[in-house]
Order: structure tokens, then C-alpha cells, then sequence
């Protein structure tokens, strides 16, 4: 039985205090027992949260009780255990970074479109459809037709949209991400551009998946995630991707049958480059793993994922 609610949301709406918001929603998600991370900037709110749903729901009502977050939307999945060690709120100066300064979706975005009609425009021949997540998000499972731009962090898309794409050639233009927010950010920059005619999924993959049924769905493959699930299948249930605790990229069944694959300290990405007083921390870390689960103790470990959480 799956007990454990998931949550992924975000928003842009100016938040002047950003400490006492900071304070008193890390004080409601302790008091509720809920674990994993809030991004808070002056520009709005992002995050990813787990615990029971009864105290989901209620942080949710904690949330919406203030006007600038009554209409937030959140996108969900369910598991068996939370899928995070701690509870973390941060504040930073943006909620997703794109490299480039004055790009403000609170003042102007593209064109929303809901997962039930996604479909219908990535299919139109006059559409560019662009993936905006990174490479290894990708190679985990994307669109079928998507472009990859190739980026190892969003930092660069702009750079992408510079040396390929052409306003006058791509009059239309499709994107999408994990759950939305890097598309508020794209779409606010292309526009700024001189794209004219500019469209992002709603809700992002995670929506997409949710509400689509797989029969009707045009996605392939799995969807990475910022947890400690790596990633997703098409119901939202526990992907077949591991994470490499060295190198912090997905792994995929293939890798894991590798000679260079050695589950908790590397894999064929990684394997020629680990150094070996990195091979020693990382064995040390799992045989403390392996110790807590045989007196079913938890073991928090250290949350090394790459500091470009982005979604």
C-alpha cells in the first residue's frame, strides 16, 4: 500500500519577506513531518515535498490560506516511503536560473497548453517541439520527435536558442520540462526574442503523465526526478533507472550490467575518472547503509544530488 503522497508545485509571484515565509513554512512542514525542498526567491515559490496526505493537504491549505498561492497547482505521485531524508527550505535569489538577466515570467510567459490538448498541437508539421531539460534527464526518456539541445544545465539554453533557432524560421514553437518551471522561464526569454508564437505544457511531464492515458500518450521511455526515485514510469509509479552516487547521472538496466557498474560507487560514465579516495568514501558510505538497514535504523547519508535541481 502506498501511504506516502508526493507533491511537485511552483509559482511566480513576488514574495517581499522571504525569511519570515521561509521560517514559518519550514516550521508548518516539520510540525506536519514532511520532508524534501522548498525554493524560495523574491520572484515566487518552487518545490517538491512528500509525507502522509493528510499532512500534504494540509501544508497545501497552508499554503493557499495566502492569496499570492490560492490558485497553485500541484502535481502527484504516490509511494511506498518518502523519497527524501530532510526537510529543506532555501532561499535563493532565483527559482530557476537561466543565465540571462530581466527574464520575468510574472510579466511576460507563453502560451499554456493542458496535457489533453498537447497532443493535437506537437503534431501539427508546423511545430518545433523542444525539449528543455538537460542531456541526462533525456537519455532517461523524452517526446517522441523532441529536440535535445544538448545542455548540461539550463544556463545554456539561451545559448541554444542563439546559435539554432531563428524567429522567422520558428514561428512556432512547443516546449516542455519535468513539471513546468523551466518552460515559464524559456518561453518568458524566447519571447523576448522575437518569437512569436510560443507554447509550454502545463503542468509539465509529471502532469502530462498523470492525466494522459498511456494507450492515448506520446511519451517515450521514463521521466527523471529530483528524488530519490531517479525516475518515473508512465503511472507514475517507480522507474527501473538507479542514480550513480559518484557522478549524480542516471543509470539505466544496460548500465547496470556493465563490468563498470558497481551499484552505490560508480558506473560506465564515471568508472575511468573516480579517484580513489572518492572510491573509498563511497564504499564506506554503503557499508553504513548496509549496517543500518540490518538494525533498521535510517540512514541519512549525505544528499549529494547536483546543485542544479531544476525542474
Amino acid at each position: 500500500m502506498k501511504d506516502i503522497t508526493i507533491i511537485s508545485l511552483y509559482k511566480f509571484v513576488s514574495i517581499a519577506d522571504t525569511e519570515t515565509f521561509r521560517k514559518d513554512l519550514l516550521a508548518e512542514c516539520k510540525r506536519l513531518g514532511i520532508k524534501g525542498t522548498f525554493i524560495i526567491a523574491a520572484e515566487g515559490i518552487n518545490g517538491t515535498v512528500a509525507g502522509t496526505n493528510e499532512n500534504i493537504e494540509s501544508v497545501i491549505t497552508f499554503l493557499k490560506k495566502d492569496k499570492r498561492f490560492e490558485d497553485i497547482e500541484c502535481k502527484y505521485s504516490y509511494d511506498k516511503k518518502i523519497p527524501f531524508y530532510r526537510m529543506k527550505v532555501k532561499i535563493k535569489d532565483e527559482l530557476i536560473p537561466i543565465g540571462v538577466d530581466g527574464v520575468d515570467p510574472r510579466e511576460i510567459v507563453g502560451t499554456y497548453v493542458n496535457p489533453g490538448e498537447w497532443n493535437e498541437l506537437v503534431e501539427d508539421p508546423d511545430v518545433l517541439l523542444i525539449d528543455v531539460r538537460n542531456q541526462y534527464e533525456i537519455e532517461v526518456g523524452s517526446f517522441q520527435g523532441a529536440v535535445n539541445p544538448e545542455t548540461d544545465n539550463f544556463r545554456y539554453f539561451p545559448e541554444f536558442v542563439e546559435k539554432n533557432l531563428d524567429p522567422d524560421k520558428n514561428q512556432k514553437v512547443a516546449m516542455f520540462c519535468t513539471g513546468g518551471i523551466r518552460c515559464e522561464k524559456a518561453s518568458s526569454y524566447m519571447l523576448s526574442k522575437g518569437f512569436k508564437e510560443v507554447f509550454h505544457l502545463k503542468g509539465g511531464i509529471l502532469k502530462y503523465l498523470e492525466d494522459m492515458p498511456k494507450e492515448n500518450s506520446l511519451w517515450d521511455g521514463e521521466c527523471f526526478v529530483f528524488d530519490n526515485r531517479t525516475s518515473v514510469d508512465h503511472d507514475l509509479e517507480n522507474g527501473v533507472h538507479d542514480l550513480c552516487h559518484n557522478c549524480r547521472f542516471p543509470v539505466s538496466p544496460a548500465d547496470m550490467e556493465s563490468e563498470y557498474f558497481e551499484k552505490g560507487v560508480s558506473c560506465p560514465r564515471c568508472h575511468d575518472s573516480i579517484t580513489p579516495e572518492r572510491r573509498t568514501s563511497l564504499e564506506e558510505r554503503n557499508r553504513q547503509i548496509r549496517l543500518a538497514k540490518e538494525r533498521n535504523q535510517s540512514h541519512l547519508g549525505v544528499n549529494q544530488r547536483r546543485k542544479t535541481k531544476i525542474r
